[in-house]
């Protein structure tokens, strides 16, 4: 579940790639999370994960697209953010119906200042790897919850929980 949090990161002012279908046709924005939220009344639901098409990842994609109107009706916009490719995040979109909007973070620069770039353990070797997290900004682009090393099953449901009045 999401925590509140005593962490003070603001959202970043450069531009990141958002990728969204609409209308059977993919757009590429190129937009700072800042202004995004700046430009709507809505908080953002900023969530990391590690690859397109993997099973956790395509588990927690698909439940942010069921619940979608929850999250819309609470007042938040959802985006997931990964290092894949724009190429990827179309076909990961488009094989799996998804209706929110991914980033793609090819140079890390959006991971790394979330510090979501980590050591991991992968069958005795260490690598550095996405850690999948969560970070929850009201309207006013305040960042107000965080979970990082989160699990992907039923995330979203957790997380209606915690953000429903």
């Amino acid at each position: 579940m999401a925590k509140p949090t005593t962490e003070t990161i603001t959202l970043p002012d450069f531009p990141v790639t958002i990728v969204r279908e609409l209308d059977g046709h993919f757009i590429h924005d190129d937009i700072s999370l800042k202004e995004l939220v700046a430009n709507t009344s809505k908080g953002l639901i900023l969530y990391f994960y590690p690859k397109d098409n993997t099973p956790g990842c395509t588990t927690q994609a698909t439940e942010f697209t069921a619940h979608l109107n929850e999250f819309d009706d609470l007042g938040y916009d959802i985006i997931g953010v990964s290092r894949d490719s724009v190429e990827s995040h179309e076909n990961f979109i488009s094989k799996y119906n998804l209706h929110i909007p991914l980033i793609s973070d090819a140079d890390e620069k959006l991971c790394h200042y979330f510090d979501v770039i980590k050591e991991k353990n992968m069958y005795g070797n260490i690598t550095l790897g996405l850690v999948r997290s969560a970070f929850i900004f009201d309207k006013n682009g305040t960042l107000t919850h965080a979970q990082r090393n989160l699990k992907a099953k039923d995330y979203t449901e957790r997380l209606l929980t915690t953000l429903a009045p």
